[in-house]
């Protein structure tokens, strides 16, 4: 059945991988646990309203059942509302026509005089009145509405909602015409989650620690749920995690630094109080790891569900890997940690280039994830001359199912990769994963050869591009893909 699912205006480029990962977790395609991963097509059918635009915030979604669109809603971040669509139109007589011309059979139900409801009047693009709402609801006297009003707790939600014209400021391009659409709510996510979890309240945070609200889209992305174990390699200040566990996954982490993942800033102020803060399930370890000296034993295989993190890639942090800068160049020989220094003894890193950083979190992904696994990471995008750079790691036991861009700044951005893992780690596919890794290594040459993001991103526009600000013609005059 098709649905009018209503999206936040933000984040637009995230909107329909958050939403199609949920339906996957949800049945939309049928069950996982007989899917075929290198064959089944699992895309959603979308479809734009009249005259819209694709950055607009109403789509048209087919799912299979309510129950599918329910779950979907619910807890989504960027989904406002999803509805069963009673009518639609360019005006209010149109939109009249539409509405009495939906079948009874599916009105009726929820006309009764047993049942409760409430309408909600919602625009887009402009501010409406309380009278001109009021205005609006009056306008609906042709639906035969038999119940009672409940504005607290209503059996059923009701939605007016409406575009602003094109001739004015309504937040998209001037493409986008003015459409009215009207129908019962099927379910809405629950935004006050963000603000509980924002880490201005956080207990302990570290300067890389991930946003609430994206930390949510990642776990979503990695479809975390009960009876899951979600695992962050680049644990930090547990940010990612929290959300997995939100959701109710089981969580793991690890990190390089050893003063992150076991002393915090003190008892009260570590990543295990963040668990604590808000009440939720412990990680079942946190461990000082290497993510170059994977620490897991020879031969164990398929462990995690999904795999989340945001990898350091230079620009706020660098990675670190362990030997130190000596050792590895072979300078100094290996050394023996006396036992009365082990107890506070932090092993010496040497720097960890972005380039090893993704083929060793590939590796180890495509060795610990169970078949239908999802990684989920941030990768680096560098901006020339107004083009985007498209090269994004791969790996043969990996399927790229989303990728959703976020701008950082005019030369510099970062995406969003989901991959699902579609093959068994073999040595086979191992010794064909290096190669790929050799092929991006070469196409990345120019600023991941020696890590140096952090330079490419902030150093000054060349002399020939001439003046490096952007014209105020130049900058887009609508809040498009990265709000």
């Amino acid at each position: 059945m098709w649905y009018l699912c209503v999206f936040y205006h933000r984040l637009l480029d995230y909107r329909k991988p958050e939403f199609e990962s949920l339906a996957d977790l949800f049945g939309a395609f049928g069950d996982k646990r007989s899917s075929d991963f290198n064959t089944q097509d699992k895309v959603l059918q979308w479809r734009l309203p009249k005259h819209h635009h694709p950055d607009s915030p109403f789509h048209f979604v087919h799912l299979p059942s309510e129950d599918v669109a329910r779950n979907i809603a619910n807890r989504s971040i960027l989904v406002k509302g999803i509805y069963e669509l009673w009518g639609e139109g360019n005006d209010f007589e149109e939109l009249e026509e539409a509405v009495k011309s939906y079948p009874d059979e599916r009105k009726l139900p929820y006309l009764e005089y047993e049942s409760t409801f409430k309408i909600t009047v919602d625009s887009f693009g402009k501010v409406l009145s309380l009278q001109e709402q009021n205005e609006r609801i009056q306008g609906l006297s042709y639906i035969p509405f038999k119940g009672r009003v409940n504005l607290k707790n209503p059996d059923h939600n009701f939605w007016l909602m409406e575009t602003d014209e094109n001739e004015t400021n309504n937040g998209l391009p001037p493409v986008v015409k003015r459409r009215i659409f009207f129908g019962r709510e099927i379910g809405g996510a629950d935004r006050k989650r963000i603000p509980m979890y924002q880490l201005k309240t956080r207990n302990y945070l570290g300067p890389t620690a991930m946003d609430a609200e994206m930390a949510f889209l990642m776990a979503n992305q990695a479809q975390a749920a009960p009876g899951k174990l979600v695992y962050d390699p680049f644990v930090g200040t547990g940010s990612i995690l929290v959300s997995a566990a939100h959701f109710g996954a089981m969580t793991m982490g690890a990190d390089i630094d050893i003063r992150v993942v076991r002393d915090g800033r003190g008892p009260d102020c570590n990543v295990w109080s963040n668990f604590k803060q808000y009440g939720l399930p412990m990680p079942i370890g946190l461990l000082r790891a290497d993510n170059n000296l994977p620490p897991w034993r020879p031969g164990l295989k398929e462990v995690f569900d999904g795999i989340i993190c945001d990898p350091p890639y230079g620009v706020r942090a660098g990675g670190r890997k362990s030997g130190g800068r000596k050792l590895l160049k072979g300078i100094v020989g290996p050394y023996t940690i006396p036992d009365d220094k082990r107890a506070d003894h932090i092993p010496s890193t040497a720097a960890y280039t972005l380039v090893e950083c993704v083929h060793d979190l590939l590796d180890l992904a495509a060795r610990m994830l169970v078949m239908g696994g999802r990684l989920v990471f941030f990768y680096p995008v560098l901006r020339e001359d107004g083009s985007v750079e498209t090269h994004f790691p791969e790996h043969p036991c990996f399927k790229l199912v989303a990728t959703s861009e976020q701008m950082l700044s005019s030369r510099y951005s970062r995406v969003l990769l989901t991959m699902v893992k579609t093959s068994l780690y073999t040595e086979e596919l191992a010794l064909a994963a290096r190669i790929k890794h050799l092929e991006f290594r070469e196409n990345h040459l120019k600023w991941l050869e020696n890590g140096n993001l952090h330079s490419s991103v902030f150093s000054p526009a060349d002399a020939e591009s001439g003046d490096s600000k952007v014209s105020k013609e130049s900058k887009l005059k609508y809040r498009g893909k990265y709000v």
